[in-house]
């Protein structure tokens, strides 16, 4: 990885949060807090490691994101605009009657979308079966999954989890965003985790922990779970919950607010 690339990703990552903040403001409420916390991520992904065709969202040999925290969907919604998958002045319909880009991501109503999510922990039970799905079908893709910290506690991840390891599945790349907060409080009071990549390891899969805003470091960590083979990989970004977005972040409130015309022109000041 070069310093250019480094440095495009870095300022697509700027331009994500840009534009989700626009489209949030537009509507004047939505997820922020859990939409900036994955935004460097995405801007890794659809920045180039991803193989995607704008011009052919169902082409079959592409690889496929399960964000299985679907109330990120705007952050996603915007990478996807900005890549090309329809026009960002789309981004302004968020959430409103007839849009095709409703609050959770929606496979049948947004070009670029995978699969419908947003009821917490079924993500990765299809992202597995996609994995699965694609290796029986003989595809040379990899299936790419957003796990939240407060989604974790759902049993059925789990579940995924154990299968993915004892089928093998090193077509699959799961991310958890651990950003230590959730709907109704910090996850080390509601339900603490622990070590999640220890976790992990414990099951059967290559696990890293890292910096989530580094987009090197994100980079790597992609690239090395690719070099594990006959297990699945998890990478562990440590991140911080509404990063980037000057009334959000180090909010414990900031999962689901309402906002203002001038907090959002603030924001996008400093961002800029």
């Amino acid at each position: 990885m070069n310093n250019l690339q480094k440095n495009n990703w870095e300022q697509f990552a700027i331009n994500i949060r840009i534009e989700t903040l626009r489209a949030i403001g537009h509507l004047g409420f939505g997820h922020v807090g859990g939409s900036m916390s994955i935004v460097d991520t995405l801007a890794v992904l659809y920045g180039g490691v991803m193989k995607v065709d704008p011009q052919n969202p169902k082409w079959e040999d592409r690889d496929m994101l399960v964000v299985s925290k679907g109330h990120a969907g705007p952050a996603v919604y915007t990478s996807l605009a900005l890549k090309g998958f329809f026009p960002i002045e789309d981004l302004l319909t968020l959430n409103q009657g007839k849009t095709h880009l409703p609050s959770h991501c929606d496979m049948n109503l947004t070009p670029g979308i995978d699969m419908t999510t947003g009821s917490l922990g079924q993500g990765s039970s299809l992202a597995v079966g996609m994995a699965l799905g694609n290796r029986m079908d003989g595809r040379d893709n990899t299936t790419y999954l957003i796990l939240g910290d407060g989604e974790m506690q759902e049993g059925q991840v789990w579940e995924a989890i154990t299968f993915a390891a004892h089928q093998k599945l090193e077509n699959l790349i799961t991310f958890v965003d651990y950003n230590k907060q959730q709907l109704d409080g910090y996850t080390k009071d509601v339900n603490d985790m622990g070590d999640i990549a220890e976790k992990f390891r414990t099951f059967g899969w290559n696990a890293q922990a890292i910096d989530g805003h580094d987009v090197q470091m994100i980079y790597e960590a992609i690239q090395n779970a690719k070099k594990a083979k006959g297990q699945p990989s998890a990478i562990i970004l440590n991140t911080i919950k509404g990063k980037g977005c000057s009334f959000a972040e180090g909010s414990l409130n900031n999962h689901h607010i309402p906002v203002t015309q001038e907090q959002i022109e603030e924001a996008i000041k400093q961002l800029s």
